[in-house]
């Protein structure tokens, strides 16, 4: 009997199939879309770089106060200071950078390339502060 029983459980294993009965799948598409496999996140085993890249602009956006006559006239007439700053620096950095250095607002930055490569900018400042006084504290006058 326990060679029959052995046998039976044998003939069991044989006729139950290992391999699914979901079949084929009918595409309905043209195209062939790639699926989508598993992407797994980079685990390096050393630094590519030895040294982190810091900030170009770290060493300062506003290089200088400009003091030409025409820099003047704008300060008297139309409450406007004048920089050469960072060529790489725009519009929002300069902003910032003027209220952190003199502790003023400003309204609107204007922004244009000289022909010798440098960055001019032109701050307007708002009704509350005065460029001339602002230019007396900086020492552009």
């Amino acid at each position: 009997m326990a060679g029959g029983a052995k046998a039976a459980a044998v003939a069991k294993k044989l006729t139950k199939s290992t391999k699914s009965k979901k079949g084929t799948r009918i595409h309905t598409k043209v195209h062939f879309y790639r699926p989508q496999t598993l992407s797994l996140e980079r685990k390096p085993k050393y630094a590519r770089k030895s040294v982190q890249n810091k900030n170009q602009l770290d060493h300062g956006i506003i290089k200088y106060p400009l003091t030409t006559e025409s820099s003047m006239k704008l300060i008297e007439d139309s409450n406007t200071l004048v920089f050469i700053v960072d060529i790489k620096a725009n519009k929002r950095q300069i902003k910032q950078a003027v209220k952190d250095l003199y502790q003023i607002e400003c309204d609107k930055v204007n922004t244009l390339i000289t022909p010798r490569g440098l960055k001019k900018s032109y701050v307007r400042l708002s009704k509350d502060f005065d460029a001339l006084d602002v230019a007396n504290r900086v020492g552009v006058i």
